[in-house]
């Protein structure tokens, strides 16, 4: 069974800096996206990076235009380890930060890990 497991979010200050990390386990044989996405207090779940190709020479990473400039998605696809380095946090990131891998056509979740920007 694969389980992908979350962790780094917490409450910062506006300004400040936080590291997501996500462990993926379980059969998992051509892992090709590898992302990262949020949920905020209302509103739908939305992408906020990607990686795709992973594992491949062709990977490439995309971001929502709001994080563009400030956070940076990396991942070990061998590891099945994906992270999420986010800077310049603003009130306006606060939301629940899901992993998202695409495994052989199939997706997978985390079970969410929360990020609070606050003054």
């Amino acid at each position: 069974q694969v389980r992908l497991v979350e962790s780094g979010g917490g409450l910062v200050q506006p300004g400040g800096s936080l590291r997501l990390s996500c462990a993926a386990s379980g059969p998992l044989y051509e892992t090709r996206t590898m992302a990262w996405f949020r949920q905020g207090p209302i509103g739908g779940r939305e992408l906020v990076a990607q990686l795709l190709g992973s594992g491949t020479t062709n990977s490439a990473a995309s971001y929502a235009d709001s994080v563009r400039g400030r956070f940076v998605i990396s991942g070990d696809n061998a590891k099945k380890l994906v992270y999420l380095q986010m800077n310049s946090l603003r009130p306006e990131d606060t939301g629940v930060y899901y992993c998202h891998i695409q495994d052989r056509g199939t997706n997978y979740w985390g079970q969410g890990t929360q990020v609070t920007v606050s003054s």
